[in-house]
């Protein structure tokens, strides 16, 4: 057997190049509240919608997204009336999909938005904020950034605070000179609108937003949580999981959301190792299958699967018996090879004992190293299992 490369001959492969473009959030960008945070690891609403009609989910079911991100999931799930859980381990992510999963009162958020509006400037003091804040901004961009959030702040309405707050987070990432660069932040000087005005359009636009989208009543929960620990999720509950856990050996990005972080939430920025699923390390499993010791993988690959195994578990308590998973992963990259993610989680699933392992390849890249050097086509898949 050539290492890391398997053939499972029991795991159906198909191929549905048609759906590459809603594994991306890149169609989001024009979605009504979807787009309120552009999220570049998310996948988007057409994916989420896809998935429901697929498994045929109706109100009465409940749907789980263990890697919650900017809430997608849920946002499909409050559109078609479908109850849905959704667990993320970064406070950013959780900040952002509970802001859009809101049931807004539109008057009351015009009047906040008023009153916001309507506040004298007072310069702030601005000199003890971190040095990439500092970098990112404008010095009267920055200021003004750092007042609104000062006022938010005093709002005694929850919905109304956190809608205005995740305006101004959507609007200062108009007007920085910072970008994500995979893995880094890096600045660029440029010519940036005054923040004022376009803070207020974009609040007016947001507002705009949720007359334009229609959701039904259902259930929703968020839990900041960690995937491999899934306590607050009910044995057999579940009865569909539709995610993206982090692809394998890509690497960690939180780090590039250390502005937002430390700007408008105060969170300290945790730079977990890049192989693991969640923030915390754990000890490997002791009932690992034996055959991912076949599969001679890297170091890094071992502790994602690891982890994943964990996880994989955790999905078949929560889920009911007949219960579905349409997972998006793609194959890991390593200068020596290509690692077939998609194959080894479909045969995890039959060894934990799901059934109809099922793989939809959705997009296909070349895969090179030091920019030159062909290591292959690498794909990006979605996983299908059933308990």
């Amino acid at each position: 057997m050539e290492s890391g490369r398997i053939d499972f001959k029991e795991i159906e492969l198909k191929y549905r190049f048609d759906l590459g473009p809603y594994v991306t959030f890149v169609p989001n960008k024009s979605e009504p509240v979807y787009n309120w945070f552009y999220f570049k690891e998310g996948y988007s609403r057409r994916f989420v919608l896809t998935m429901l009609d697929h498994f045929r989910l109706n109100s009465s079911n409940w749907v789980l997204d263990p890697f919650l991100g900017v809430g997608t999931t849920l946002l499909g799930c409050k559109e078609r009336g479908i109850n849905g859980v959704g667990i993320e381990v970064n406070p950013l992510f959780l900040f952002v999909a509970n802001a859009k999963l809101i049931d807004y009162d539109i008057d009351s958020l015009k009047k906040w938005s008023t009153w916001l509006f309507n506040q004298k400037f007072k310069r702030p003091d601005i000199s003890n904020l971190p040095s990439i804040i500092k970098r990112a901004f404008n010095r009267y961009n920055l200021e003004d950034i750092v007042f609104f959030k000062n006022k938010i702040n005093e709002i005694d309405d929850d919905n109304a605070r956190s809608f205005l707050l995740l305006a101004l987070i959507n609007a200062a990432s108009k007007v920085t000179y910072a970008y994500k660069d995979g893995a880094v932040i890096k600045f660029i000087k440029k010519d940036v609108p005054p923040f004022r005005p376009f803070y207020k359009r974009i609040v007016r636009k947001m507002i705009r937003d949720l007359k334009t989208i229609s959701f039904k009543k259902c259930t929703i929960k968020t839990i900041l949580g960690d995937a491999r620990i899934m306590d607050d999720v009910d044995d057999s509950s579940i009865d569909a999981i539709i995610t993206s856990p982090p692809y394998l050996n890509k690497i960690e990005y939180t780090k590039v959301y250390e502005i937002e972080m430390k700007l408008f939430l105060g969170e300290t920025v945790v730079n977990p190792i890049r192989s693991y699923i969640g923030l915390i390390p754990r000890k490997p499993p002791l009932d690992l299958p034996d055959f991912l010791d076949e599969l001679n993988l890297p170091p890094a690959a071992q502790l994602y699967f690891s982890d994943m195994w964990i996880v994989l578990k955790q999905m078949y308590r929560v889920l009911r018996d007949g219960g579905k998973i349409a997972m998006v992963v793609a194959e890991g990259i390593f200068p020596d090879r290509i690692v077939e993610s998609d194959l080894i989680l479909a045969r995890m699933g039959v060894e934990l004992g799901f059934r109809n392992p099922e793989i939809w390849i959705v997009n296909k890249r070349v895969a090179t190293r030091d920019r030159t050097i062909k290591i292959g086509v690498a794909r990006e898949s979605i996983v299908f299992l059933a308990k």
